[in-house]
């Protein structure tokens, strides 16, 4: 089981993610400003959703490397964090540009099946996931893939209640983003940062 260190940890990180706006943020605050908050909830499931079958598919990918060799695990791991610190240069780098305006009033079950479909379409997504689990799982605390669903399970969750505090408060916050559009380029530094701390986490630990 995974100890309370590594646990209280890896919330902390999670929540730094989905409580700083980001793509998934984004996306829900513009359905929920375009259809109503009912959508914006439907589209938050629905990027849950497909959060939950990459974790499903990070379960079965890592649980079959870890049975197969403890070295190749170790691989996965540092060009995980590696990959990790690559996307936190990008986010601080990225200048992605407010479109809060530009989405389309549509139906909430369209809402839903277009999140699912977007996140688990989504390359990056899957090898976030990927990259981003293994950190926290230690073979020697039993069942890899115990650990690794219950990481999944948490993250899922905690981002499920971000989408949901965003979409009810959209038409606050989508004011905020558009008329100060330095909140985005704060977030992406601030985001960036997460990813690149996460990512030399280990190698600093393993040391």
């Amino acid at each position: 089981m995974i100890d309370h260190a590594t646990l209280v940890t890896y919330i902390l990180i999670v929540l730094g993610f989905v409580f700083i706006p980001g793509p998934a943020t984004l996306l829900t605050m513009a359905r929920a400003a375009s259809s109503g908050t009912r959508v914006g909830i439907a589209t938050g499931a629905g990027i849950a959703a497909g959060d939950v079958f990459h974790t499903a598919m990070a379960i079965v990918g890592l649980s079959a490397i870890i049975a197969t060799s403890a070295l190749l695990f170790s691989i996965v791991k540092y060009a995980g964090a590696a990959f990790l610190i690559y996307l936190g240069i990008r986010a601080m780098l990225d200048k992605a540009p407010i479109e809060l305006n530009r989405a389309p009033a549509i139906s909430a079950g369209r809402a839903f099946r277009q999140a699912v479909l977007t996140e688990v379409l989504n390359p990056k997504t899957a090898l976030f996931f990927l990259a981003f689990l293994p950190q926290f799982v230690r073979p020697e605390h039993g069942s890899i893939a115990l650990q690794l669903a219950t990481l999944g399970a948490l993250f899922v969750l905690l981002g499920l209640v971000s989408t949901i505090v965003f979409a009810v408060g959209a038409g606050r916050l989508g004011n905020l983003l558009r008329r100060h559009p330095a909140v985005v380029k704060w977030q992406g530094k601030v985001v960036g940062t997460i990813y690149c701390a996460v990512g030399v986490r280990l190698a600093l630990q393993e040391r």
